[in-house]
């Protein structure tokens, strides 16, 4: 009989992909999750401050409902500050991050300085956390090959002697996505509507789209678009200025609430990223899901994200993408045979698809965190 657990839940950044993951555990899990949220703003904060208020917050759910069986953290917080914080009350519960994302392979732009005590947290975190969750292989392994050289710019007394442990821990758990809700479509929308659902920020490269956009237009090929995403009203006035003569073509910009946004999936003919960052890419599966036609990059997360036996049809090599986006709007209905049965490969992520995944893990770790206990409490005794 599958046991139910008390799980907290710490998600400092409750917003966007974040929100939707832990929105998305909570709705599915057989478990009782008690969430800890913070508003999803001011990032850099949330990291460095969010230890000592959720810990507060920790203790009221405590007093409330008793220790929990295990903890679920999201990584923009100081684990190591939180546990701390915490000890006195919480018991010794394992302890589980999620990695959404990392700061020592996430690209800096040009205006930006790497900032290294961010990644120090990343680090502290990774070594106190009983178990570290990816949300991609792609993610798992760049942060590996990254780590030997992070951890040997110190002035002395190195923890690369800690770096095997560590890699031992790591196991890669998707992000659920919500799918039910999204209905597909084969029909084609005239123009066809071109889909780019990204924040609108450096490392999703919207520049490299516009580019497309605007030679493609040149040579006379018609088509709409829609540019979505967690963006603010000010750069939603700021992409449609960018986009000159395009604008007219513009179907929608900026942030949608769910609803319309799961509409204008089931209208979309082809979905592109630029990407230059992606470590899983849940708007992609949202698209694919809807019957879009990918036009992807062939890097990041995006090839273990797409069966191998449709990326001939799916990814563009590198500076192809012009290329490759005149070839499927100029062949729209060939294209969505060349993509026949990939929306359906993406509900290998849904989350009734997944969550029986997350929730025998959680408890796997509960029973052999308990029998750990069990075994110490026996030779305690010995002892005396």
């Amino acid at each position: 009989m599958a046991t139910k657990l008390k799980v907290l839940l710490l998600e400092p950044f409750h917003s966007g992909s974040h929100q939707a993951w832990a929105e998305g555990l909570i709705k599915h899990t057989r478990h009782e999750i008690s969430l800890i949220s913070h508003p999803g703003s001011f990032w850099r904060w949330r990291v460095r401050g969010s230890a000592l208020t959720m810990a507060e917050k920790t203790q009221e759910i405590v007093n409330e409902k008793g220790k929990p069986d295990i903890v679920l953290a999201s990584g923009m917080i100081d684990l190591a500050a939180w546990l701390g914080f915490t000890k006195r009350f919480i018991g010794d519960p394992p302890v589980v991050l999620y990695q959404h994302e990392n700061q020592l392979t996430y690209p800096v732009s040009s205006g930006q300085s790497p900032d290294n005590s961010m990644k120090f947290v990343n680090w502290k975190n990774m070594a106190i956390a009983d178990q570290i969750w990816f949300n991609s292989n792609f993610h798992k392994e760049s942060l590996i090959e990254a780590l030997p050289e992070f951890l040997k710019n110190v002035p002395d007394m190195s923890h690369f002697h800690h770096l095997e442990q560590v890699i031992d821990k790591m196991h890669v758990v998707p992000v659920g996505v919500e799918l039910s809700e999204i209905a597909s479509s084969d029909s084609v929308e005239k123009p066809p509507l071109v889909l780019w659902n990204h924040r609108w920020e450096y490392d999703k490269n919207p520049e490299a789209f516009i580019a497309s956009l605007i030679k493609l237009d040149e040579e006379g090929i018609r088509f709409n678009f829609a540019v979505t995403g967690e963006n603010s009203p000010e750069d939603s006035e700021a992409i449609k200025s960018q986009f000159g003569k395009l604008s007219e073509f513009l179907v929608s910009s900026g942030y949608l609430p769910r609803s319309e946004y799961i509409s204008l999936l089931s209208k979309t003919d082809v979905v592109v990223s630029s990407s230059m960052h992606e470590f899983f890419g849940i708007s992609i599966v949202e698209a694919l899901s809807a019957g879009a036609i990918p036009v992807l990059p062939k890097r990041l997360s995006y090839p273990e994200i797409v069966p191998e036996q449709w990326h001939d049809f799916v990814f563009y090599p590198n500076e192809g993408m012009t290329d490759r986006l005149r070839e499927v709007l100029d062949d729209l209905e060939n294209w969505k045979k060349n993509v026949a049965g990939l929306r359906e490969a993406m509900r290998r992520f849904d989350w009734v698809n997944v969550i029986k995944f997350y929730d025998d893990k959680l408890e796997e770790i509960f029973i052999e965190d308990l029998s750990e206990h069990e075994v110490k409490k026996r030779l305690s005794k010995l002892a005396d």
